[in-house]
């Protein structure tokens, strides 16, 4: 089943295009959502919640359209983005309070599970809290109104690595118990390893790469060649990058140079990176 289906998504701005950006999540998966500082990750997630209003295009939750049923919708969906903003000195507890007058749908015996599950207490305050413990409570408040789909935006942005890993568990766990999908937006490529099963990578604007992650990454192969090969390697790079000691080269595996040379596996951050770095000029 898709759960989002978006179709033609472009948004024009002085400096910046999102260009017909298409792509659909499958329920009970963890999408990736890959790109560069800049490439439009958030501008793509505000367009499909209307926080930005896109040029044109098709979205749709549920197999709904989100223009004609915005508010049945976002009952829904949970938006989670890292370095969230509460009021600093409310308790938790008075929070919430606030937060579920807006879901009919709320479970308050969810919610309180799931403070049990990531050990929030509610007499504490944000100010208090740790990044990871308050991307966490906006977790809690998203599933609590029985939310099925999870747009995350950089959830995991400056924690450190054993944070991060948590967060990534708990992910997991969302998909394997609570049958949630999850779109995922991150540069940390290392975190959606851990756990995507799909991606979606975005580049200046535009999507250049999507399907399953192993797919993906198995399309590639590195070599690392010095100055002296490089007119020979040109034709064929995908990207490149400098290295201590000459350079690394990402091909295709379907476009392969001539010879003898070292190719070994790409990870998805050297993908990434050596695509961004793009060819010789």
């Amino acid at each position: 089943m898709s759960v989002l289906s978006v179709s033609g998504l472009s948004k024009s701005y002085s400096s910046f295009s999102l260009k017909d950006v298409s792509f659909e999540l499958q329920e009970g998966a963890i999408t990736g959502f890959i790109g560069r500082n800049g490439a439009g990750k958030t501008t793509t997630l505000k367009s499909l919640l209307n926080f930005v209003h896109p040029d044109k295009g098709e979205i749709r939750f549920f197999g709904q359209s989100f223009q004609e049923h915005e508010f049945e919708i976002k009952q829904k969906i949970g938006f989670v983005s890292g370095g969230i903003s509460f009021y600093p000195k409310k308790k938790l507890r008075t929070i919430t309070s606030v937060t579920k007058r807006f879901y009919p749908q709320w479970d308050e015996a969810a919610y309180k599970e799931y403070l049990e599950r990531f050990e929030l207490d509610e007499d504490k305050v944000p100010d208090s809290l740790s990044a990871g413990m308050k991307v966490k409570y906006s977790l809690a408040l998203a599933l609590s109104h029985r939310a099925k789909l999870l747009l995350l935006d950089e959830p995991t942005s400056g924690l450190d690595p054993v944070s991060r890993d948590d967060l990534l568990d708990v992910f997991l766990d969302l998909i394997e118990k609570d049958g949630v999908t999850i779109l995922f937006s991150t540069h940390i490529t290392s975190d959606l390893e851990k756990c995507a099963e799909e991606i979606l990578y975005l580049r200046k604007g535009e999507i250049i790469g999507r399907g399953k992650l192993k797919e993906f990454q198995n399309q590639f192969v590195l070599c690392n060649f010095s100055q002296e090969m490089k007119e020979q390697l040109k034709p064929y790079l995908a990207g490149y990058k400098r290295e201590k000691e000459g350079f690394s080269a990402l091909f295709y595996k379907d476009h392969l140079p001539q010879g003898n040379f070292d190719y070994y596996p790409a990870d998805l951050e050297s993908i990434m990176v050596h695509l961004e770095k793009g060819e010789f000029a």
